[in-house]
């Protein structure tokens, strides 16, 4: 065991400490108070007369059963049942005791409330296991005083104290009400990782059952008596902005209760990172069902206007940064037309390792090419949509949303009403991937309620939210390597760039592994907005350079995954610099079981195969990806994955989400693609915005994790990114044919 101390301290540790009913309250900051679940038993044991309403707790029923609340957000990744697991696992009870609720937003009791760049598990693990490993420490102190014994010997088990000399056992539950009184411990025993009993198993989804039975758990599922139903209406074109609307026809429809135009944001506010707005004043059609909105919508005569160029000051996570958003149609011709401009020239300099125009004067080969990928749209399942109930005094809002505590405080801003004035209920998110967290939805749908003097509900249609951003930036990057007349790997030179903000980083293999290396980049400004979108940066990044990587490869004369491992050994032995972002012994790890687990260089007639491995999020992954072409098209067989995550918390989950993110990294390789022609998006729903469907997802995608005992890292992201180049690199040992444009279905040079 490890000893950890409460240096958050008691107080701060223990929100609340509750007696009644013979059960014991802990309240946590990273647990949040619940409500009653449905009667009923739950492992066979009948469910706790009553619940204590607290802030942030777990609780302790008193015939044992637990109730442990999920902080954050569920959007698939299943913490909702992985985080959970790790208390109960400290806690030492049975998974089958185990009640499991989703915790409301409450930011006095949690500071890293919501979902993104793959930190739930890894941020939350040292809180939730101190959370279990503190209850299973008061439970025992309370047994101790009870049988006159030293807490030393007491023992637990499945929920049950045991003191083997004396015999005597007793069950969480009866010791509950004496553990109430017992003072946090400054410091507890958390178990040995070979002690765990629950993490590292694999458990159902706690929220299966309601899933395939269609209960309600999405925003979308919100119903209230008397809610209206919202909706939107934007200018058509990026740079423009409402000018003037004509209702006159709209408003006289069957079930429309009322037409006018809101602002999400006042003028001079400072805008967060994600408080991003692209349309930041929208009409509003509101009536009684969706239908009726949705005809009226069509009648909405609206005049609009060119923006004006502009730059504002926002903050990131206290740190100031000006945004530009010039004024102009912009169309997709224009677009990669100024990215090549800007790859012509010289960018700035982000990290540089002794000295590569030397390197590449008195190289004997010098590679060199270009890659590109297209703004993307994020296109999750479940619409946007949230449902909002405002009035002066307090606001109440229920939905789906990924940073639910930067959107409260922009809230808070924006109607003036104080945080604790604000309820926000959090419902599982139907997709997510970056695009929830600029929840400007949910500030639109409170400022139409509090107009309303009514509870609503707004919905975005699809071709609402395909055409209002927020989307993936588009990038440009240029490589060159250049090898000595042995073909070893002297000089390496990137220089990337995106409309508006660069993917590069710039401390990431292989920086560290070459003598000679150079990164630069550059941005360009538009006014369509981007934002966050499954690994940012690394989607594009290690896409391009994967793809590189094996073309230099092919050029040294050397097998692509043993070249990796080479350049690995480098920066294992004698690495160059002191700022490299990675592990390359764990990097080597994942390559050398992907390599074992894929037979790779085995060779099968008509399989083609590519290869790629990335670090990101903490995390790294290495995928080989076997591909047939059937009637001139290409098939994905097999993808073949290892992964290097740490302790993995729940494997079926793991497994699961590792499958979800090889299927969506395909399909955007192959097709994704959102083109601009004077501001106005080309495509606005799946008849022309083609997305990976069945048929064409891989037959099997055989998962492998490094067993170790590092604390968990990432895992929602970081497979992503590298199949983009395992695509691509298949495809050339396919067809002959190097792919350096996304999307590579289309393709036409």
């Amino acid at each position: 065991m490890s000893i950890a101390k409460t240096k958050i301290g008691r107080r701060a540790f223990i929100k609340n400490t509750s007696l009644a009913g013979g059960g014991l309250v802990l309240g946590f900051s990273w647990l949040n108070s619940c409500k009653p679940k449905e009667l009923g038993k739950l492992g066979g044991k009948e469910m706790p007369k009553e619940w204590f309403e607290i802030n942030g707790y777990l609780k302790i029923g008193e015939n044992g059963l637990v109730t442990i609340m999920s902080p954050n957000p569920e959007g698939g990744q299943n913490v909702k049942t992985s985080m959970p697991m790790i208390v109960a696992d400290e806690l030492d009870v049975e998974w089958k005791d185990v009640l499991v609720e989703q915790a409301p937003l409450n930011t006095d009791a949690f500071s890293f409330q919501f979902i993104g760049g793959s930190q739930a598990i890894r941020r939350g693990w040292p809180g939730l296991r101190m959370a279990g490993a503190s209850a299973r420490q008061m439970l025992k102190e309370a047994a101790a005083q009870a049988w006159q014994v030293p807490v030393a010997e007491i023992t637990t088990d499945a929920g049950v104290l045991h003191h083997e000399s004396s015999g005597k056992t007793s069950g969480y539950g009866e010791m509950a009400s004496a553990a109430a009184q017992i003072e946090v411990p400054e410091e507890v025993e958390l178990k040995d990782v070979n002690d765990f009993k629950i993490i590292g198993t694999s458990r159902k989804n706690v929220d299966g059952l309601k899933i395939v039975t269609g209960k309600p758990l999405f925003g979308v599922d919100t119903h209230r008596e008397g809610m209206l139903i919202a909706m939107i209406v934007h200018p058509p074109a990026f740079g423009l902005k409402l000018k003037s609307v004509d209702d006159s026809e709209a408003r006289n429809m069957p079930g429309i209760k009322d037409v006018f135009t809101v602002k999400v944001f006042n003028d001079g506010y400072e805008k967060t990172f994600f408080d991003t707005r692209t349309f930041n004043e929208v009409a509003v059609v509101v009536g009684n069902s969706t239908w009726e909105v949705m005809n009226a919508k069509k009648a909405l005569k609206i005049e609009c206007e060119p923006i004006e160029s502009s730059t504002v000051s926002r903050d990131r996570f206290g740190r100031k940064y000006e945004e530009t958003t010039p004024s102009g149609l912009e169309s997709t011709n224009d677009h990669y037309a100024q990215m090549e401009a800007m790859a012509a020239k010289a960018g700035e300099i982000q990290r540089v390792d002794g000295d590569p125009e030397a390197a590449f004067k008195r190289a004997a080969k010098i590679v060199e090419s270009t890659f590109t990928a297209p703004f993307l749209a994020h296109n999750c399942m479940e619409p946007m949509n949230f449902f909002a109930d405002v009035t002066d005094e307090k606001a109440e809002l229920i939905g789906p949303l990924q940073k639910p505590e930067l959107t409260e405080q922009a809230l808070s801003a924006r109607l003036g009403l104080p945080l604790e004035k604000i309820d926000i209920k959090m419902t599982r998110l139907g997709g997510g991937y970056g695009r929830r967290s600029y929840a400007h939805w949910l500030i639109e749908a409170a400022l139409i309620s509090k107009k309303m003097n009514a509870p609503i509900k707004l919905v975005y249609s699809r071709e609402d939210d395909m055409t209002d951003g927020i989307y993936r930036p588009a990038y440009h990057a240029k490589f060159r390597a250049g090898l000595d007349s042995d073909n070893n790997l002297i000089a390496f030179h990137v220089k990337t760039g995106g409309i508006p903000q660069s993917p590069l980083a710039a401390n990431r293999f292989p920086a560290g592994a070459i003598e000679n290396y150079l990164a630069e980049d550059w941005t360009i400004d538009t006014n369509l907005t981007v934002g966050s979108f499954r690994a940012p940066g690394s989607n594009f990044m290690a896409s391009a350079e994967q793809s590189f990587l094996d073309e230099v490869a092919e050029v040294a004369d050397k097998d692509p995954i043993d070249f990796r491992l080479e350049l690995l050994d480098r920066a294992i032995k004698n690495p160059v610099g002191e700022n490299n972002d990675y592990e390359a012994e764990r990097y080597a790890e994942v390559i050398k079981l992907v390599k074992e687990k894929s037979n790779w260089g085995k060779s099968d007639p008509g399989i083609h195969r590519g290869v790629s491995a990335y670090f990101c999020h903490n995390s790294y992954a290495a995928q080989v990806l076997e591909m047939v072409i059937e009637n001139g098209m290409p098939l994905v067989q097999k993808v073949t994955c290892a992964i290097d995550c740490g302790i993995v918390v729940n494997p079926d989950s793991a497994v699961n989400m590792v499958e979800g993110g090889i299927v969506d990294g395909i399909g955007n390789a192959l097709y994704g693609e959102l083109t601009f022609n004077e501001g106005i998006p080309q495509k606005n729903n799946f008849d022309r915005y083609r997305m990976i469907r069945m048929s064409e997802s891989p037959k099997e995608i055989d998962v492998h994790f490094v067993k170790n005992q590092i604390d968990p890292t990432g895992l929602g992201e970081p497979m992503f990114p590298p199949i983009f180049a395992a695509v691509a690199n298949a495809l050339y040992k396919a067809t002959g044919k190097r792919h350096y444009d996304q999307p590579f279905i289309t393709e036409k040079a």
